[in-house]
């Protein structure tokens, strides 16, 4: 469990945290392609009009984008719901390589699925992860999301997961 004195503050993503969320991105680019697929170049040449576009799904309600914002007001963290449709949304997060093996994630799991059912009224969460990812697995353990069955995700052998709210 993260130490409670130095949480970070989870934040719904904003316009001004664009500069933070790149250098996070950025920086833990090689960390996170290790465990998931990478985003690509063109992810990060057009950064800045896709976290408009994503500013703009979250305005009508279709995604809800959050930040692990530190006391230093680097981001630590994302941690996101997609497709919110019938109660529902898939659940994804990423957290620094510096901030990893902390607890960090498991904490921020479990703060979005409470904040996914009171703040915007979802009855349930989806999420999957790759076979080789057993930190992720062990997150959404955790955080009591249940194994439902064998997916594939970008070509990668994977496990999808539900939780009831």
């Amino acid at each position: 469990m993260p130490d409670p004195a130095n949480l970070p503050d989870l934040q719904l993503l904003r316009a001004d945290h664009v500069p933070a969320l790149r250098a996070f991105e950025e920086t833990n680019r090689a960390y996170f392609a290790a465990s998931v697929p990478d985003r690509g170049d063109a992810f990060f040449r057009d950064f800045d009009a896709m976290c408009r576009a994503r500013l703009a799904e979250q305005a009508a309600g279709v995604c809800f984008f959050h930040v692990l914002v530190d006391d230093g007001g680097e981001i630590l963290g994302r941690v996101n719901l997609i497709d919110v449709a019938d109660g529902g949304a898939e659940l994804g997060y990423r957290i620094a390589e510096k901030a990893a093996g902390q607890g960090l994630a498991t904490w921020a799991v479990r703060q979005m699925c409470g904040i996914a059912g009171t703040a915007y009224g979802l009855t349930g969460l989806r999420a999957a992860t790759t076979l080789d990812n057993p930190a992720s697995q062990t997150v959404l353990t955790r955080a009591g999301f249940v194994p439902v069955g064998h997916i594939r995700l970008d070509g990668r052998p994977g496990i999808s997961y539900v939780l009831t709210l």
